[in-house]
């Protein structure tokens, strides 16, 4: 009866039809499990981060860029060989067996700073890879006119479980420790590959016209690298990998610049966690109002340009705000915009982005995309960064180069939708 009840109200709050609540529950679902996992996690990444000195962050982010390469051509190697319904499930599996590894180390090694380091270089690699295999499934099953309705409500999982996931960790650090949170992150994105599955047995029931899609219980071969030469032969691709790349470069100079100003104004690494737990609260909250009310509307009226080119301008004028006015009031607005409008706007609208390209493409160049591209920018653009206020020894210098890449972002953003809207029709 819930169930019925809750997917009555989807169909006339949020324009969806009759036959797809149930798919729309499992993904939210999907979501939602995955990020409250991740989100338990990460403000003991971030505490982690700092610990080990904010002017040897960028060794964390390369170290990061490393290993995406390294896990780069196993992803390949599996989504080649498997199944294509099958890869989600293979790949949380995987990631299920390292955090039982690392919740073993946590209990046999506390405090350990080289287990510290790995862990916020795995955490850093397996949120890109998780996520953006889950929303490959979503574009793998629905259209491109679903997606417009259905993508940011299903998105609003993944903000719930943003919320819910730092109170989570908060609330239970002290009891379990963080060997029992990474137990409890490991049942929950096991979970989250039980909703997948049921999002792949709707599909299974209303297949997609003869001719539109090729069968997903076929695997779809090709090379473990196809995905980097996909993106290098295609300009539509490329260009979702140069928006990547923008995107990535404007988090990373923000993402030091609160370091920087979370480590002057809190020295205490216990309140460090509280103010990230605090950021993360807000945005989730901002963001998941959005999706449910907002994003949709905005899809079907204005476009997929709209949700690309939006937060881009917003952010352009935030940097320049940071640079007549650095501190750490400012920044959180910036970095709360900035990350809201991420998850609402700027992911739904890059994720629709793939369902007007070839099945292949939607799994490994997606995934070439979303891993190697954006720790790679945040690689390069977290050294680009420590030599500018090296040299300039003025925060405001970053922040207005910060400003003109996020206008380049923008204008890359409207690009794409236009190619978007050529390939649909």
């Amino acid at each position: 009866m819930m169930a019925n009840g809750i997917q009555r109200w989807l169909q006339r709050a949020f324009n969806v039809e009759e036959d797809e609540a149930g798919a729309v529950v499992a993904g939210f679902v999907m979501f939602f499990l995955l990020f409250a996992g991740y989100f338990m996690l990460r403000p003991v990444r971030e505490t982690m981060g700092i610990a080990g000195g904010v002017r040897n962050l960028q060794w964390l982010f390369t170290g990061t860029f490393v290993a995406t390469l390294a896990a780069m051509p196993l992803f390949g190697w599996i989504a080649g060989r498997v199944r294509r319904r099958h890869i989600l499930y293979w790949v949380y599996a995987f990631f299920v067996a390292n955090l039982l590894a690392f919740a073993a180390c946590f209990a046999l090694k506390p405090g350990d700073p080289w287990i510290a380091r790995t862990f916020y270089i795995w955490l850093s690699v397996f949120n890109l890879i998780a996520i953006s295999v889950a929303w490959s499934v979503l574009v793998d099953v629905f259209t491109t006119a679903q997606s417009k309705r259905l993508f940011a409500l299903m998105a609003g999982g993944a903000s719930l479980g943003g919320l819910v996931g730092p109170m989570l960790g908060v609330f239970l650090v002290g009891p379990l420790g963080y060997t029992g949170l990474s137990v409890l992150s490991a049942a929950l994105l096991a979970a989250a590959a039980v909703a997948a599955r049921r999002v792949h047995a709707w599909r299974d029931a209303r297949p997609l016209p003869a001719g539109a899609d090729m069968p997903s219980q076929r695997p779809l071969g090709g090379s473990p690298f196809a995905g980097a030469v996909d993106v290098l032969k295609s300009p539509y691709l490329l260009g979702i990998g140069v928006f990547v790349l923008l995107l990535a470069s404007v988090t990373t100079f923000l993402y030091f610049e609160q370091a920087a100003l979370v480590e002057a104004r809190f020295p205490d690494p216990k309140d460090q966690t509280r103010v990230f737990g605090i950021i993360d609260t807000v945005v989730q909250t901002l963001a998941i109002v959005s999706q449910l009310f907002i994003t949709g509307r905005v899809a079907r009226s204005l476009g997929v340009g709209v949700l690309l080119v939006a937060v881009p301008l917003v952010v352009a004028g935030g940097f320049l705000w940071l640079a007549f006015a650095p501190v750490f009031a400012v920044l959180a607005v910036v970095m709360v915009v900035r990350r809201a409008g991420e998850y609402a706007f700027v992911r739904p609208g890059r994720e629709m982005l793939y369902t007007v390209v070839a099945p292949e493409a939607k799994y490994k160049a997606k995934n070439f995309n979303d891993t190697v591209v954006y720790r790679g920018a945040d690689a390069v653009s977290g050294w680009v960064k420590a030599g500018i206020d090296m040299v300039a020894q003025q925060p405001a210098v970053a922040m207005v180069i910060g400003s003109g890449i996020a206008l380049v972002w923008a204008a890359n953003g409207a690009w794409l939708a236009r190619a978007q809207r050529r390939l649909s029709s």
